[in-house]
């Protein structure tokens, strides 16, 4: 009995060891085939990437060098004249990955240009004069190598938070044998993969242009279409620059099986293992999924320690529903306090707590935009009060539900306090500026009042004189003297009066108040600085012409520094003529709209000198404080009337008057009008 039931055990274990091994052995060749199957068709996939990606990088370099060779042939021709314009927008309407062309001079300052039909204004940028850093770099290279050479890319804004990545050729030019400047021609990353990249290849993966880094500089191709991606990259080496061409191709799962009695077979084969498979799938995920939840709730605590900035979530009642330990910080309170509180948070001022309950209960109305900024005041534990930025956002959930909204809370006591400081020394530094300027008035202020007090005291002798009649004059004489002092005294009230004008413009000029913005015809401001202006002038011997566009809005501005700024501006002015070779001497003032539109919001002064210009290195340092070409000059004129412009939105600026001397240019907001009340 006891031999017979070892010998069933033994047949029952060899059985069970044959149909483990066998199933062993089936599902160690199903893995097998999967294996060498997906890795076969992965290798077939990418291999066949990599060739796009050649031919991609081979078509680009192809096509580049044709467009090398088209831009060439604009050398021949006049720069800036219609031919040159006429083939330069032929080759822009041709090749839509051109945005512009420009010819440029040996400093690199635009001559000519033309710009793509197909492209919206390239803005500051593209039409600014001058050495950019990129351009400059590029022309270097071209000049190093004599030949073409590329730029290093760049983000071209376009508006409304758009823009391209732009890269700029640069293309020596020679006259007989001698440098003549540049063709700088400008490319848009996006139009290349557009326009020479084969559109066989974008249509099956997505080309694009990458940094070093991984960062997309443009893209273009099909839409993510599988759940596995492969991935080629090429270097695409042009002179002065490298580009990586990436090619991103997205397709299904390998197929496995080649025909369907072999798929029956395996299917079968597999039906033995297919339960154990599925319970150790299923209790990987779920020992995975524990894992990645630990995880995420380790990282989401070590984010909240580390973070600065407050957080706070509520729900939609209004209920404070999470804290982070920065908000508790912030305000003194524990999350215990905090969490739960609805009607009135402890945090708020008692003097401000019925304003704030009403902002809340705008906002759980969802009448407020969904996501804003704005300033508040909370209070600490210890009553302390302090200022707050405060940033709130829809919260929404895994199935995309409003559950409440989610803050942040930034304390900008620091930034305040900062500014203020900053406000401070701004003013002392006007403040300086203005007495300054008095002092080196002083000495034009006695020259100007001895004229009327010279003619003051002329007068009152005469008039003495008229006053001593002698004991024998007629009624006639007494008559004609009593009209010849009363005309006197006319004039020595003319003279006085003219006296206290010249010291009241300076003393308005000194005195120091609070900045306050106000609407200020252009008219009065050169009234109120005129007589300074002519002051100076007269003892320079120059020439004041002022000129007015009618119909001018008043601008709403600083009066006070603005007339800093003008004064400033034609003091500089004066002192650049005073030179005794420049035989005419003619200060220009102007006034008008900025720009060719009427209905433009900006009102722009000009003054302009006939002196000897700016040097290439005095403009590099200009409007650098401290910085003056005058040995009794403190530097402080030029920044603090920048300083004054910006501060209003405007912009200061200088460029050459014609046919010499600079022209100081800068412009200021027109005051709008008051709305009408009902």
């Amino acid at each position: 009995m006891v031999r017979w039931a070892w010998r069933r055990w033994q047949g029952a274990w060899r059985r069970w060891s044959l149909w483990t091994l066998l199933v062993a052995l089936v599902a160690a060749m199903l893995v097998t085939v999967v294996w060498l199957a997906g890795r076969y068709e992965a290798s077939v996939v990418q291999s066949q990437l990599e060739r796009d990606t050649a031919d991609a990088v081979a078509d680009l370099r192809t096509a580049l060098a044709r467009n090398l060779q088209n831009i060439q042939a604009l050398q021949g021709l006049a720069p800036g004249g219609s031919q040159w314009q006429v083939q330069a927008g032929a080759l822009l309407r041709e090749h839509r990955e051109l945005v512009g062309i420009e010819w440029r001079d040996r400093a690199l300052n635009v001559q000519a240009q033309a710009q793509s039909p197909f492209f919206p204004t390239r803005g500051e940028r593209g039409n600014s004069d001058g050495a950019h850093s990129d351009t400059a770099l590029a022309c270097a290279n071209a000049g190093r190598l004599s030949g073409a050479a590329y730029s290093s890319s760049y983000f071209q804004p376009q508006g409304a938070g758009l823009g391209v990545e732009m890269m700029e050729l640069c293309l020596p030019l020679s006259t007989a044998g001698r440098a003549g400047g540049y063709l700088v021609v400008t490319y848009s990353l996006q139009n290349m993969l557009t326009e020479l990249v084969g559109h066989n290849l974008t249509r099956r993966q997505e080309v694009s242009f990458t940094e070093a880094d991984g960062t997309r500089l443009a893209m273009v191709g099909a839409a993510r279409r599988g759940t596995r991606m492969f991935t080629a990259q090429q270097l695409l080496d042009l002179p002065g620059n490298t580009l990586v061409l990436r090619l991103d191709g997205w397709h299904a799962a390998p197929s496995l099986f080649p025909n369907v009695l072999t798929a029956l077979v395996t299917a079968m084969s597999i039906a033995l293992v297919t339960v154990v498979a599925m319970l150790v799938r299923d209790n990987r995920r779920r020992l995975s999924a524990e894992r990645e939840l630990g995880d995420a709730l380790a990282f989401r605590k070590a984010m909240e320690d580390s973070l600065v900035t407050g957080l706070r979530a509520r729900d939609l009642q209004g209920r404070i529903t999470y804290v982070n330990p920065a908000f508790c910080e912030m305000v003194g309170f524990s999350p215990a306090e905090l969490l739960g509180q609805s009607s009135q948070a402890p945090y708020w001022p008692p003097e401000l707590a019925e304003e704030y309950w009403h902002r809340q209960a705008v906002r759980l109305a969802g009448t407020a935009p969904p996501r804003e900024g704005f300033d508040s005041v909370f209070m600490r534990k210890d009553g302390t009060r302090f200022p707050v930025l405060i940033i709130e956002a829809p919260l929404i959930n895994a199935v995309g539900q409003h559950t409440g909204w989610m803050s942040a809370f930034i304390d900008i006591s620091e930034q305040r306090r900062v500014e203020e400081l900053s406000r401070a020394s701004q003013e002392r530094l006007q403040a300086t500026a203005r007495l300054a300027t008095v002092g080196e008035m002083a000495s034009l202020l006695s020259h100007e009042l001895n004229q009327p007090l010279a003619a003051i005291s002329s007068y009152a002798t005469g008039t003495l004189n008229l006053l001593e009649v002698g004991p024998g004059s007629d009624s006639a004489a007494l008559q004609a003297g009593l009209q010849d002092a009363r005309t006197a005294m006319q004039r020595i009230a003319h003279q006085a009066e003219r006296a206290g004008r010249v010291i009241k413009s300076v003393h308005d000029f000194v005195r120091r108040r609070d900045q306050a913005r106000e609407a200020v015809p252009a008219q009065e401001l050169l009234g109120d600085v005129l007589p300074l202006v002519h002051l100076q002038a007269r003892k320079l011997g120059v020439r004041v012409q002022v000129a007015l566009e009618p119909g001018l809005q008043p601008v709403l501005c600083d009066r006070i520094m603005v007339e800093q700024v003008l004064l400033n501006l034609t003091r500089n002015a004066m002192q650049a003529m005073d030179d005794p070779a420049i035989a005419v001497r003619v200060l220009d003032i102007r006034v008008r709209r900025a720009g060719s539109n009427a209905h433009s919001g900006w009102l722009e002064f000009s003054v302009a000198d006939c002196g000897s210009g700016i040097t290439d290195d005095t403009a590099r340092q200009l409007f650098t404080p401290f910085f003056t070409t005058r040995p009794e000059g403190m530097g402080l004129g030029l920044s603090l009337c920048r300083t004054v412009v910006e501060q209003h939105g405007g912009f200061l600026g200088y460029g050459p008057h014609t046919p010499r001397g600079t022209v100081f240019t800068f412009t200021l907001p027109f005051a709008r009008p008051a709305p009408e009340t009902h």
